[in-house]
Order: C-alpha cells, then structure tokens, then sequence
C-alpha cells in the first residue's frame, strides 16, 4: 500500500506518482479479445486473474516539437516501454509522407519490462500559399499496434 512506508509506519506525505501511471490508458484503442496460441502467456496464480497481461507505455505520450524552420530534418526519441507480464510484438503504422514524419525502430519482441526506443523524425515541409502568414501547423497521431490494443502517439510542430 502506499499508505505505508517500508517500515510499516504511516506515512507522513503523499506519494507522487509518475504522470503516466495517474491517468488511466489516453489515447488508446482496445482491440477485440482474439486467443493467441504462440503468444507466450504466463498462466502462474499471481497473474490468473489479471485480464491486462501486455501493456505498453509511452514515455512521453505526446511529442511536441515546437516551431521549426522550414526544410529542415528534426528528430526526438520516444520510449516504447513493456509494463505487462508477458513479451509483447508491436509495429508502427508510418504516417503518410504529405506529414513529414516518420518512425526509426526495431521490430521485434519486447519482454517484460524491457523498453524500446522509437525514433520520431520529421522534415519540415516548405510552406506553401501566402495566406499561412509563415506559419503552418503539422499535427498526426502515429498509430502503434500492439497485440492488444492500437496505441496513438500525437505528435505536434509548428514550421515557420
């Protein structure tokens, strides 16, 4: 319980946990429950009743890369973390080349409690129509499909 410390007192303050565990799932769509043969279940009693057995974290879980010079290639590093019990697959849907993005990772199991880096490049397009007033917002959300569930990332830039 985080009611107590380790020693079994009361504590005093308030625990402080991580953003990404406070909120329950954004941005997320549940896929419908298909068995899986070759899926790698653990089937221990600690974990029998546990429906959510691979899970998935973004950390952050958006990327926003401010303004942008025009032609330019940017790119920032999103952790794709295992916080279920089993390995889990994944794999990136590549967002439409009109965005500029595009996502660098290795495809491939990841166990429990690993994590892996999913690079978010971007090549800021140049603006065209003078009617922008030399600013033009670029905004997608990668779609990450996993075994479970379809995981968005939105990723925000401002090209000037």
């Amino acid at each position: 319980s985080v009611m107590v410390d380790v020693t079994g007192q009361t504590r005093k303050e308030k625990v402080i946990l991580p953003s990404y565990l406070q909120v329950n799932k954004p941005n997320t769509i549940p896929h419908k429950k298909i068995e899986d043969p070759a899926s790698g279940k653990v089937n221990t009693s600690s974990v029998a009743r546990r429906q959510d057995l691979t899970s998935f974290h973004l950390i952050p879980p958006r990327v926003i890369f401010g303004v942008l010079k025009e032609c330019c290639t940017y790119s920032t590093t999103v952790i794709m973390k295992n916080v279920g019990v089993n390995f889990s697959r994944f794999r990136v849907k590549q967002p439409p080349s009109h965005t500029g993005l595009r996502v660098i990772y290795t495809p491939g199991p990841v166990a429990a409690g690993l994590q892996v880096e999913l690079e978010i490049e971007i090549l800021a397009p140049q603006i065209e129509g003078e009617d922008t007033d030399g600013l033009e917002e670029v905004s997608h959300n990668i779609e990450i499909l996993t075994e479970t569930e379809t995981l968005l990332l939105p990723v925000k830039a401002n090209i000037l």
